[in-house]
């Protein structure tokens, strides 16, 4: 009995072994297939907030009547299309002459500080140097040498002002043949036999011809200027003036060189009108309006207060066959030199037809540090959240947004620049 006793435990305490070890692999594997099931997440955020949720702004009624709020709604409106695209400046035709010396001679000044420097401001008719031609007037009576030097010289200035009279004939003839044209193709359109490019060409040509014909006048101004004293035997020295009012752009000469008739001897601009050269996909001419106005905005595109619109004009037709793109041009006035010939600009084109859109007032609209573009809508009484939004185009103290609140939401439109303060902290 005892023996059966003993062997009964050595069997039970064996099968209790066995079942411990089988219980033991289950739940190895178990956990096993839970580490695998549930992945473990790379990052834990203990408290997360809405964007909204941190831009959220209360104020007492004592703040408001402070602050001078003001609100109005989000509508649908009727805002014309805009396309972007980019522009540079530059001289308009006629706006940049290069003077160069009638005949040869020798350059003289008053004074050294009589000498131009570049970027001067200088008027039109204002003398900059003094040309004395290449004759010795050392001697009161002229050796047969020196006489046949200065009959040569006289001769010279006979054909340069023969030259300069025929220039200027030529222009007005071309003048008027380019007048004729403009009038013949204007009659053509009133018919409806001819086209707008036609007209638009015609009247570039007589601008370019116009052009023409004020610099052949100043050149012969210039050129009858001449003097030449035969009696006394000696030669006044010839006055260069400025043919223009502008700025002096370059300076090719120095003080007592000796030149060639024809050596170039500076060149003034005038940049109080400049021309605005905005390259168009050729996909896309039928869909811009050839007449509307043009909003010129910085590089980036973004429309500040400080956007200016330009109107089209008749320029000569220039295209880019590789970037498959033609020229439109534009006129920008640039009295107070704010701008320069060469420089980069965003130009807004307008499209044809207008289209309805979420539109927003333009005072609304607040840009912080980073050029992002916010709004403060009203929530509750006294209760406002800063928004983004996404601005597409300004017109007329309104702007159509491409994302931003839904139509009847109130907005802050007087007072953002306070509530900005507010909510920064920079208000006292």
């Amino acid at each position: 009995m005892d023996r059966f006793y003993r062997s009964f435990v050595r069997i039970a305490s064996g099968a209790l072994a066995t079942c411990l070890l089988i219980f033991a692999n289950g739940c190895q594997k178990l956990a096993s297939d839970a580490s695998k099931t549930a992945p473990v997440a790379p990052a834990k955020t203990t408290h997360p907030v809405s964007e909204s949720d941190l831009n959220t702004i209360e104020l007492t009624e004592d703040a408001v009547r402070r602050l001078g709020l003001q609100t109005d709604v989000v509508t649908m409106r009727a805002m014309p299309r805009v396309r972007a695209y980019g522009a540079d400046l530059m001289l308009p035709a006629g706006a940049s002459i290069m003077v160069s010396a009638p005949l040869a001679g020798t350059l003289l000044f008053p004074t050294e500080e009589a000498f131009p420097q570049i970027g001067q401001q200088v008027t039109e008719g204002e003398p900059l140097l003094h040309l004395l031609p290449m004759l010795s007037p050392e001697r009161e009576v002229l050796t047969p040498a020196e006489r046949i030097r200065f009959a040569e010289a006289r001769n010279a200035v006979a054909q340069s002002q023969n030259d300069a009279d025929a220039q200027v004939q030529q222009s007005m003839v071309q003048v008027e043949a380019t007048q004729i044209a403009l009038e013949r193709a204007a009659r053509l359109l009133k018919d409806k036999s001819g086209t707008v490019r036609t007209v638009d060409e015609a009247q570039a040509q007589l601008k370019l011809a116009e052009k023409a014909l004020e610099a052949a006048t100043a050149r012969k101004q210039i050129v009858d200027s001449i003097k030449l004293d035969a009696e006394s035997g000696t030669l006044k020295p010839l006055t260069i003036k400025s043919p223009l009012s502008g700025i002096v752009r370059a300076i090719q000469v120095q003080r007592g060189q000796i030149l060639a008739a024809g050596a170039p001897l500076f060149e003034v601009m005038n940049d109080e009108r400049l021309w605005v050269r905005v390259p168009v996909y050729v996909g896309d001419l039928d869909e811009i309006d050839p007449i509307g106005n043009a909003q010129l905005t910085l590089l980036d595109g973004r429309p500040t207060d400080h956007d200016l619109n330009v109107k089209p004009i008749a320029a000569p037709p220039t295209a880019m066959s590789l970037a498959s793109t033609v020229d439109m041009y534009f006129e920008l006035p640039n009295l107070d030199s704010a701008f320069r010939p060469g420089q980069k600009v965003g130009a807004h084109l307008m499209l044809k037809g207008d289209a309805e859109s979420i539109a927003i007032p333009w005072s609304s609209v607040y840009h912080d540090i980073y050029g992002s573009q916010w709004v403060y809508e009203q929530v509750a009484e006294r209760k406002f959240v800063r928004r983004r939004v996404e601005v597409l185009s300004v017109l007329d103290g309104w702007a159509a947004i491409a994302r931003g609140p839904k139509v009847g939401t109130q907005l802050v439109t007087a007072g953002v620049a306070e509530l900005v303060g507010t909510e920064f902290g920079f208000s006292k």
